[in-house]
């Protein structure tokens, strides 16, 4: 038993999240992420346990991702763990309220720990 509880705990730790962020060319309020949060992203918890993948809305999901529905709005960040969408945010809602929004979906739809994700080296991905 306690055997099968540490392959459990190991395959979590192996679980490879990312949160996609879908954009497009003129959206402000993805400018507005962009100078706002990108900067910090990496070097943050919910930033080094779920590295950032940009993608363009014109483009679809990027190689081995698969959303749960068509994104109709940019920006909307994607959740995904293992190339499957958990969940979402549509839109930006200002840099207060977008890290609790964030902490709160990675919480939800995750294994995520914040004192864990802290020790893990920070990680910037190129587009998608």
């Amino acid at each position: 038993m306690a055997g099968l509880a540490l392959l459990f705990a190991a395959g979590a730790a192996w679980a490879e999240v990312r949160l996609v962020m879908v954009g497009q060319p003129g959206c402000a309020y993805c400018a507005a992420w962009e100078a706002q949060i990108a900067p910090a992203y990496p070097n943050t918890a919910e930033g080094r346990f779920a590295p950032l993948l940009r993608a363009d809305l014109r483009d679809g999901p990027p190689a081995g991702i698969t959303y749960g529905r068509k994104v109709l709005f940019t920006p909307t960040f994607i959740l995904v763990e293992d190339g499957v969408e958990r969940a979402r945010l549509e839109g930006y809602p200002g840099e207060d309220f977008f890290w609790p929004l964030l902490s709160r979906l990675l919480e939800q739809h995750t294994a995520f720990d914040p004192d864990a994700a802290m020790e893990t080296p920070a990680q910037i991905l190129e587009g998608g």
